[in-house]
């Protein structure tokens, strides 16, 4: 990516104003380049950053290692994860592409942020990152975010040494699956929407629309530890979704590659994973660094979708020509690459908070999360529409990107939290 791809965004504080037919919000930096640096930096901290480099700015990119991993992950993703492999999950029962999963384990990829002190490999979340994108693009039928975004986030912010001495290993070699349990009905999660209650080491209530919650064999579970009504009443809970007083079933999703649980806790046994009162900040804190992760995913999900409308624009004819040379499908690819590109420079600029642990990372995570929600879902549109009437069949695999699409865009939280979530961090932001 060059500097002009993101000129648009002036300053660390630029907001540009969505569009009336619901275009994609630009929160970004003034960035600038420095080759001595893995990915770009604001401006405001450039100047720090250039004289510890002996320059003046940052690079705007990843590094050399990095382009190779991903070079390395697209080949690999590309030759094990063919459309019909996400089919076989969608319209089948099993939970997951078990094939795929354990080949992502002999990868390491499922370790890449665990530290080599609990068998990972250590190597930190940009690596993390063009993981999630390779992912994203193919839309891989497996439990990747669930376990490495939250329950591995949500152990390593949180959980005691023996706790991660137990289960970071095995989250690492593929033998576990976790998933994070927070959600018990329609509507945004608040503090005070949590009615699972943890008392006396034991479980009780409904969470419902967990992803992956079939697949996993652990789960991290927000739950009501007092009568207080503010966030000092809660708490996380680590469970064995294995053990007695856990009942699970299948619930329907607009992606059935991506399976929905709801799991049911009757007086489960379970463990605290942090402090009483401490539940809501953890969690806030870790679906910030899911959601960066999350973008890179609908970063390549929505490039995908503008190399298939491309494509199809291009050998498509229509009155003798190819369609791609009527303006209005320029300009449908066009806008698809301009959102594509916006919410790529908000991820880099989260790729760069959540390296860092920046003061930032809740403005990063919160624009990234909207602009590549967006992004996303306007690709997976306009594919379709580039492709016409047989976009919308069966037989063409468009409606699976916009499946994905939908289903990211509920996963960690619906847009309306996010984007109030983006201005509160601006606010707090202008302030300072």
């Amino acid at each position: 990516m060059t500097n002009g791809d993101v000129a648009f965004a002036s300053s660390r504080r630029a907001w540009a104003r969505q569009r009336a037919t619901g275009g994609v919000v630009a929160i970004l930096p003034q960035w600038r380049t420095c080759r001595n640096c893995p990915i770009a930096l604001p401006a405001r901290l450039s100047i720090v950053a250039g004289k510890q480099h002996g320059m003046e700015g940052m690079n705007f990119d990843f590094s050399d290692d990095q382009k190779l991993l991903r070079e390395q992950a697209r080949r690999f993703l590309t030759e094990r994860c063919p459309p019909k492999a996400v089919r076989a999950v969608l319209e089948g029962d099993a939970s997951h592409d078990r094939a795929l999963w354990s080949a992502i384990a002999e990868m390491g990829w499922l370790g890449t942020s665990v530290p080599e002190e609990y068998g990972g490999l250590g190597l930190g979340y940009l690596e993390l990152c063009v993981i999630a994108e390779e992912l994203g693009r193919v839309l891989a039928p497996v439990p990747f975010a669930s376990s490495v975004y939250l329950f591995a986030e949500g152990l390593l912010r949180a959980g005691s040494s023996a706790q991660k001495a137990k289960l970071l290993p095995k989250i690492a070699d593929g033998s576990l699956i976790g998933c994070f349990a927070r959600s018990e009905g329609a509507g945004p999660l608040t503090v005070k929407s949590v009615r699972t209650t943890f008392k006396g080491g034991r479980l009780n209530g409904i969470k419902r629309a967990v992803s992956d919650g079939l697949a996993a064999d652990h789960a991290l579970v927000l739950a009501r530890a007092s009568e207080d009504s503010g966030e000092r009443a809660l708490c996380l809970a680590l469970v064995d979704l294995t053990a007695q007083g856990v009942r699970r079933q299948a619930e329907q999703s607009i992606d059935p590659s991506r399976k929905h649980a709801q799991i049911t806790f009757d007086n489960a046994p379970a463990e605290a994973v942090g402090q009483i009162g401490e539940g809501w900040g953890i969690t806030q804190a870790v679906l910030d660094r899911a959601a960066i992760l999350t973008a890179f995913e609908q970063v390549g999900g929505a490039d995908t979708c503008l190399a298939m409308a491309k494509a199809y624009a291009m050998e498509r004819y229509a009155f003798g020509r190819p369609i791609a040379s009527y303006q209005a499908i320029k300009h449908k690819l066009a806008d698809m690459y301009v959102n594509n590109e916006l919410a790529r420079s908000n991820a880099y600029y989260g790729a760069w908070a959540l390296a860092t642990d920046a003061p930032e990372l809740t403005l990063a995570a919160a624009a990234a999360r909207v602009s590549a929600t967006q992004a996303f879902d306007y690709a997976a549109k306009e594919n379709i529409q580039t492709h016409g009437g047989v976009g919308f069949t069966w037989e063409f695999d468009c409606h699976l990107y916009y499946k994905r699409a939908r289903e990211l865009a509920l996963n960690l939280g619906a847009q309306r939290s996010w984007k109030d979530r983006l201005v509160t961090a601006l606010e707090q932001s202008n302030a300072a």
